[in-house]
Formats: C-alpha cells, sequence, structure tokens
C-alpha cells in the first residue's frame, strides 16, 4: 500500500509540472520592429526607393517580426510593400487626408497570428479627429496609427500604436506623445500596448522621460540582451560616426518583459535598406 501511495504522489506531481511546463511553453514571444524607411524621394538618386524596395521586403520576410511600425511610406511604397509581404496585414492612411495623400505610419501584423479588432488613425495636433492640420509647432502634419489585435491561439489582446514625432517643433514632440498616453487610456485601457516610432528623440530628452514617467518601458535600456550599434540615424552612411544618433524606439507598458533588443546593421551589397537602421525587439507579455 505504501508503494502505491508513493506511486500516485510521484504521477500528480509529474502531472503538475507538465501542466506548468506546458503553461510555460504557450506563451509565444512577440518579435517587434520599428523601421523608418525613408520617403520616395528622386532627389536620392542611387538611394532611390526603386533600388531598394526588393531588399527592404527581403529584410522584413528574413527576420519575420510579428509586429511592424513603418515612418515616412508614401502611397506607393505602401502598396509595394503589401505586395512584397503578403503574409502581413498592412493597416494606416496618408497624413495629409486621411486617405492616400502624405506619408504613412502603417501598421503590419502577421495575418497567421494575429486577427483585427479594432483600428483607427489620429492626428498629433490640438485636433486629433482631423487629420491633415499641423499640431503646435510642428513642421509637418503628423499621425499615429493604432490596432487593437487579438492572438488566435490564445485569445489575448494587445494594442499597438505606431508615430512619427515632429523633427522641428519641440512642444508638438511633447504633446504628441502625452496625447498617445491619453488615446491608449481612453482605446484600450486595460490592455498591454505597444509603442514603436521614430520619435526624432535623443536619449534623455522630454518625451521619452514622459513616457517612462507614465510607466511604459523603453527597450533600449531595459532589454536582458542587446545588440547592435546604439544608433540608428546615418543619412545613407553619409554622417560621420559621432554624428549618428538614435531617434527610433519600441516602448511597451509595464506586463512585458524584454528578452532582446537589436538595432539591425544589415547593409545590402548595392546600397543601404535605408537612411535609419531597423530596430528589433523580443518581448513577452
Amino acid at each position: 500500500m505504501r508503494n502505491l501511495t508513493y506511486i500516485g504522489i510521484a504521477s500528480l506531481l509529474l502531472f503538475l509540472c507538465g501542466c506548468k511546463d506546458s503553461s510555460v511553453s504557450s506563451v509565444q514571444p512577440l518579435d517587434v520592429m520599428t523601421f523608418n524607411i525613408r520617403l520616395d524621394a528622386p532627389s536620392d538618386s542611387a538611394n532611390n526607393w526603386k533600388y531598394r524596395k526588393d531588399n527592404v521586403c527581403q529584410m522584413i520576410a528574413y527576420y519575420q517580426p510579428d509586429l511592424l511600425g513603418m515612418q515616412e511610406v508614401c502611397h506607393n511604397q505602401m502598396e509595394d510593400l503589401k505586395q512584397g509581404l503578403p503574409q502581413y496585414t498592412a493597416l494606416g492612411v496618408g497624413r495629409d487626408d486621411g486617405k492616400e495623400a502624405g506619408e504613412y505610419c502603417p501598421i503590419f501584423f502577421n495575418t497567421e497570428r494575429f486577427k483585427l479588432v479594432e483600428y483607427g488613425n489620429f492626428s498629433l495636433s490640438e485636433h486629433p479627429e482631423t487629420i491633415g492640420v499641423k499640431g503646435w509647432d510642428a513642421s509637418y502634419n503628423r499621425i499615429a496609427t493604432w490596432a487593437i489585435l487579438e492572438e488566435k491561439s490564445n485569445g489575448k489582446k494587445l494594442v499597438f500604436f505606431n508615430t512619427h514625432l515632429d523633427n522641428d517643433g519641440k512642444v508638438a514632440r511633447n504633446e504628441g506623445i502625452r496625447l498617445i498616453l491619453n488615446k491608449m487610456k481612453e482605446i484600450a485601457p486595460h490592455t498591454p500596448a505597444i509603442l514603436t516610432g521614430d520619435f526624432n528623440c535623443i536619449p534623455g530628452e522630454e518625451p521619452l522621460q514622459t513616457l517612462e514617467d507614465n510607466e511604459m518601458k523603453n527597450a533600449a535600456k531595459l532589454a536582458t540582451v542587446a545588440y547592435g550599434p546604439s544608433w540608428t540615424f546615418h543619412d545613407f552612411g553619409r554622417l560621420p560616426m559621432e554624428e549618428r544618433v538614435l531617434l527610433d524606439y519600441v516602448f511597451t507598458t509595464n506586463e512585458a518583459n524584454i528578452d532582446r533588443y537589436r538595432v539591425i546593421k544589415d547593409t545590402p551589397d548595392n546600397g543601404f535598406l535605408s537612411d535609419h537602421y531597423p530596430v528589433l525587439v523580443k518581448l513577452t507579455f
């Protein structure tokens, strides 16, 4: 009888351990990328989009981010990306008219992994419901695109925001970040959130501090493992090393564990992917 009791206890422990392992293994990491692809500008000559687009799509297909936020995407670039990345669902609008005019800040998500619950866009301005207006002291119209996504395997939801803060307006950058934080609370107040973007801020500037003060995690600072250069903007390799700066960021709400952070310095044989390097982060909620 004693032997049977021991066997029963051992079997129960093995069963419980198996359940625990199963629960842990069901938590899938998320790969999140932010990438300013540089708009399609004829003045870029050999660095024009038509010479870069295939390499950009190949790079993204190679790293297979689950979530991807991009900046400076013109409508023709949006169409090229949709065609070159059929495994993703693409969301976004042009910042000048809320349709196809002006740069997009699009979101791409892995269609096999996620389904779309809700999505929208707003301008970074005193009138966020009106796209096509400049906010505060900004030099350009600026927007944010967001999506609530549900993981198909377990029904868990997250909200993903992507943006591009103004390059000139200091007030616009500060107020734009505050607006995004308010929108997070309004759109999905109890949902894990991810924010990607070109913030046009170097480490230590006020918009980044505002995010941290509101319990957002900066992946560049908190990743368990970090790799690659400490900067992302290089102007197609023309900037001297000492002038290259970090402008592109991934932030998350406190629920996330930031496992890995990498600035991808890949350069094709025939030029550059962009005037920025992409950032890739692996995290778990």
